[in-house]
């Protein structure tokens, strides 16, 4: 996979893309991550890439041309996902991380200031992604993020192939406890189920945990979810419990 990154500020990439899983995929040349900064496709004389917003109001905006001229020299008649960090955009999720890892070639549109012409939204970008409902200084810190999520899903990145599989949000569900040596700590001791060497019994109560941890912590996630019988039994148990578990109002 190829992904350009388009931003004021390349240096910010250098750490995160230096280090890591980021660096070994690199290394693995199962992708490359390269950095331009949108002012070298500036043709004003003073690198300027943004201008005051027509009708007045606080802030810069970010100026069509070096946008589309940078993205036009990197596709040479390619037509990539275009992907603009923006708070306005679609909430990133696992499953977005999962559709884009199917791509050959993303390109990722980090704005600083108050925000972007609209002809660059309308006319240039694929995709609008938010990482959430807050606002940064500017779109580094998102793309990286995204980036991230979506380069550990390729094939060869991590070291065990199905090492990302029953990450949260992988199945819909939030990942189970992991416990490692020593068996016991502190009088802190790890769940017997997982040194009695029988895998059937393993599996049902990491995925017993899994459904656990999600009602306890996000059972908004049940919304969005087709649960197996057994899955919903042990769901519907979890409820019951809970409700004997909650006082009486008078």
């Amino acid at each position: 996979m190829n992904i350009h990154v388009l931003s004021l500020f390349p240096d910010m990439f250098t750490g995160v893309f230096g280090s890591s899983i980021l660096k070994k995929a690199q290394e693995k040349e199962l992708v490359t991550l390269n950095v331009s900064d949108i002012r070298d496709f500036s043709d004003n004389k003073h690198k300027q890439v943004d201008d005051y917003p027509y009708g007045g109001g606080a802030g810069m905006v970010l100026k069509p041309e070096p946008m589309f001229q940078a993205v036009e020299q990197i596709t040479q008649g390619r037509k990539p996902r275009i992907i603009l960090m923006c708070p306005q955009g679609e909430r990133f999720t696992q499953k977005k991380a999962e559709e884009l890892a199917k791509e050959e070639e993303l390109i990722f549109l980090c704005g600083h200031y108050e925000g972007y012409d609209e002809r660059i939204r309308e006319f240039l970008v694929t995709d609008e992604i938010s990482i959430g409902d807050f606002v940064l200084t500017g779109g580094e810190l998102p793309a990286m993020t995204v980036i991230d999520a979506v380069v550990r899903l390729l094939p060869g990145v991590l070291g065990q192939e199905d090492s990302h599989i029953h990450d949260s949000f992988s199945t819909g569900l939030l990942e189970h406890p992991h416990y490692t040596r020593p068996a016991d700590f502190r009088g802190m001791k790890v769940p017997e189920v997982l040194t009695s060497g029988n895998h059937g019994k393993i599996e049902e109560w990491r995925e017993e945990q899994s459904i656990k941890r999600t009602f306890e912590r996000r059972p908004d996630l049940f919304e969005h979810i087709e649960l197996t019988k057994r899955q919903q039994s042990f769901l519907d148990k979890l409820k019951n419990e809970n409700n004997l578990q909650k006082p009486k109002q008078l």
